[in-house]
């Protein structure tokens, strides 16, 4: 795989365009499959359960592939091929779901979908980090984010218009277009990144090679390296919360309990991803001149406020109404809480924090999923959204605790 020449740190605008490209292209083609998923597990005779474990399994696997990913992007010199590889992968294997016939072979599929997304997830995330100056961290966050929520509208609507003609399966196939334009992007457009632990040659530069040779942990040789107090208190609150953060398609399972069409899913996500789009940039940027603990914070009231809503409703409007809620959620969180781990330890750690930040995140979640399903077989729905909006007012509550703490030690 040829490489393009690497850009001088600050000055590489071209790779935040590149991924937001690509961000764009590739969750156009997930999208399109992800808001018909439970219909078509429905269709070959799963239920909440089985999606349950799909979704758990999967996203616990990518957070193993993040962890590792954070350790490369930490380690190699050359970060290119490891997005690029990624966004090959899953863009492979989208298509093939048409061709299964069992929860088995499509938990297969989601498997590899999300190994390959964990593999260049957090490389791609410390390379966007590298390439923008320090002030602009959260500002280009929220573009990406906003770039890769457009592309879930852009696949909802697209499976909207398949979905009649062509079917569950037709879907499948046609989300293997944007897929191969996404990988195209990937290989042309972005560019490798010199940082500013590198010289102009891409090896470590003099203080800090000189650093890494006293202090081994403060380089990028080994996997246990020193992150601040700070660090480990965002990583508390996040990984309370996401011990409440189920997977959405039961989002998508409850609306169709209260009389939303299966066929509408797809809306679902349009509605969602309209608010989510329209606010992750100004989020972001906002979080480079505000709290970003304290937006996030805001964030998880958000999505407290939404779950009690879907564990209380008996009418489609309301859950309507959520879902377009639901979106400031995420858009006060995702780009904010990426750039708050960037923000929070030195720039040679980046890869290592974030792959952690991603990890516990992704295990927790993993736990979400499966207790879910499983009190949803036994209680029904209300009680596991009562219990992730309970969680997510007390994780709310224990950032801005951290926050004050941090303010009384800087005094």
């Amino acid at each position: 795989m040829a490489e393009a020449s690497a850009d001088p740190p600050g000055h590489s605008s071209r790779n935040l365009f590149a991924f937001g490209a690509t961000s764009f292209l590739n969750d156009t083609a997930s999208e399109m499959a992800y808001w018909v998923l439970p219909a078509f597990l429905a269709s070959i005779g799963a239920g909440p359960a089985q999606l349950g474990i799909i979704e758990g399994i999967a996203e616990s696997v990518a957070s193993f592939a993040k962890l590792f990913s954070g350790y490369l992007a930490d380690r190699v010199r050359r970060r290119k091929p490891v997005v690029v590889s990624g966004y090959v992968v899953a863009n492979a294997v989208k298509p093939i779901l048409a061709l299964t016939s069992s929860w088995r072979q499509v938990l297969a599929i989601r498997f590899a979908d999300r190994v390959a997304k964990g593999i260049r997830g957090t490389t791609r995330d410390v390379m966007l980090a590298d390439s923008v100056d320090r002030s602009r961290i959260g500002s280009a966050y929220g573009l990406l984010q906003a770039m890769d929520s457009a592309g879930a509208i852009a696949g909802p609507l697209l499976a909207l218009v398949l979905l009649p003609r062509y079917g569950l399966r037709g879907v499948f196939w046609f989300a293997g277009i944007p897929g191969a334009l996404c990988i195209a992007v990937a290989l042309i457009g972005i560019r490798e990144v010199t940082t500013a632990r590198e010289g102009p040659d891409g090896k470590p530069a003099g203080s800090q090679a000189k650093t890494r040779a006293s202090n081994p942990e403060a380089g990028v040789t080994t996997w246990r390296p020193h992150f601040p107090g700070k660090f480990y208190l965002v990583l508390l609150a996040v990984t309370l919360f996401s011990l409440g953060n189920s997977s959405d398609m039961f989002l998508v399972l409850q609306a169709q309990n209260i009389g939303i069409p299966a066929a509408h899913a797809p809306l679902l996500g349009l509605v969602f991803n309209l608010t989510y789009t329209l606010l992750s940039w100004p989020a972001g940027r906002l979080s480079d001149r505000f709290s970003r603990r304290v937006m996030a914070a805001a964030g998880y009231l958000v999505f407290a406020a939404v779950y009690l809503v879907f564990g209380m409703a008996t009418s489609a409007l309301a859950i309507w109404l959520a879902m377009a809620f639901y979106g400031l959620f995420y858009a006060l969180t995702n780009p904010v809480l990426k750039a708050l781990v960037v923000e929070v330890v030195a720039p040679e750690l980046r890869g290592r924090a974030l792959g952690l930040y991603f990890f516990v995140c992704s295990v927790a979640i993993l736990l979400a999923s499966l207790l879910t399903g499983e009190l949803w077989k036994h209680h029904g729905p209300r009680v596991p959204f009562y219990l992730s909006a309970g969680i997510a007012f007390a994780s709310a509550t224990l950032l801005l605790i951290s926050r004050a703490a941090q303010a009384t030690e800087t005094a």
